[in-house]
């Protein structure tokens, strides 16, 4: 049988089964306890056991004291209840409860999703974890001190690794050493989390996820995250992009939408080439809402992409559909000597 796990002072409950630690439970509740490796060595994710028995588990001389111990703390990355507990932690209700860390990062593997579209897929030293709120990015660090950011695409029970999806900018210098220069193995260095743009907690309203390009990158961290945590709220995903290329996750939004993982995917092109074969929905990706959503009172609506495409978005949502103000939350690509700015 599960224990039940209430965090002290407060209504937050999880549910641990038999064998599983107290960290990989909560984050995969949704309760976003702090931690810096998950492996018992940096002392980040230590909590007091209020109330209730655990069996602490191995972790490395140092991470612990005897004396912490004596005082009832435990490592939660490593312990593993033995009934109900009651335990005192800090919990990451926002982005700003995040540590901020500089990492260095291999890349794994990269894959061409489209012409101008690139995966990578980052991995971080075994001893190291970067944890992050699904919307949130990530900064690249540079060797002449410029620094590009890009928006974290997996979710955060992913997180030994980082999945960025890459725009080629003309004439940009990173951007063509990507998709030119760089090759798997290659070391880079990250900072982050940062950044707002997070699924607000407490609030149960419908949410319309709307994607320009490769804005679609925050908001496949946002579904693949309600799809591990099992989340109830309805969610509606809307990706525009200028040909049918530019949708170049397009089976995988669809998968969701099969499995239910989001209520309806609408795919939106711009200027669909005659090749393209396209049937689908045509025009600006945020009219395609506003004609399936003509009230929009009840809903949030989350988007990111170009800086047209959010100040149009915001302006005819709010002006039209009667989205309210405070319902509207964006990330705005913005391209300028190759920096790429959520």
């Amino acid at each position: 049988m599960p224990h039940r796990v209430t965090i002290d002072g407060s209504d937050r409950q999880f549910d641990v089964e038999p064998g599983n630690t107290l960290l990989r439970a909560a984050l995969a509740a949704g309760v976003h306890l702090p931690y810096g490796c998950r492996n018992g060595a940096c002392g980040a994710c230590k909590g007091r056991v209020v109330s209730g028995q655990v069996d602490r588990g191995d972790f490395m001389e140092g991470a612990l004291s005897g004396e912490e111990i004596a005082h009832g703390y435990a490592l939660l990355c490593c312990a593993r209840p033995l009934s109900d507990l009651t335990i005192e932690c800090r919990v990451a209700a926002a982005p700003r409860d995040l540590p901020l860390r500089t990492l260095p990062c291999r890349v794994e593997r990269m894959n061409r999703l489209a012409p101008d579209v690139m995966q990578l897929l980052l991995r971080l030293p075994a001893s190291e974890r970067l944890q992050f709120l699904p919307g949130q990015y990530v900064d690249i660090l540079l060797k002449d001190g410029r620094r590009r950011s890009f928006s974290i695409a997996n979710a955060p029970q992913d997180d030994a690794r980082i999945e960025l999806h890459l725009r080629r900018v003309p004439g940009g210098h990173f951007t063509r050493h990507v998709f030119e220069g760089m090759r798997e193995r290659d070391i880079l260095r990250i900072e982050g989390p940062h950044g707002q743009f997070c699924l607000r907690e407490g609030s149960g309203k419908p949410a319309v996820l709307l994607a320009g390009g490769t804005g679609f990158a925050p908001i496949k961290a946002i579904v693949e995250n309600a799809l591990q945590e099992n989340a109830a709220r309805p969610l509606f995903l809307y990706w525009g992009a200028r040909d049918r290329a530019g949708l170049y996750l397009h089976e995988l939004a669809a998968g969701w939408a099969e499995r239910g993982a989001v209520g309806r995917y609408v795919p939106v092109l711009s200027e669909p080439a005659a090749a393209d074969g396209w049937t689908g929905r045509t025009g600006l990706v945020h009219r395609a809402v506003m004609t399936d959503f003509p009230d929009l009172s009840g809903h949030e609506v989350y988007a990111c992409g170009a800086p047209a495409m959010i100040e149009a978005a915001r302006r005819d949502l709010i002006g039209n559909c009667r989205l309210p103000e405070d319902g509207f939350f964006s990330d705005s690509f913005t391209f300028a000597a190759d920096s790429l700015t959520p």
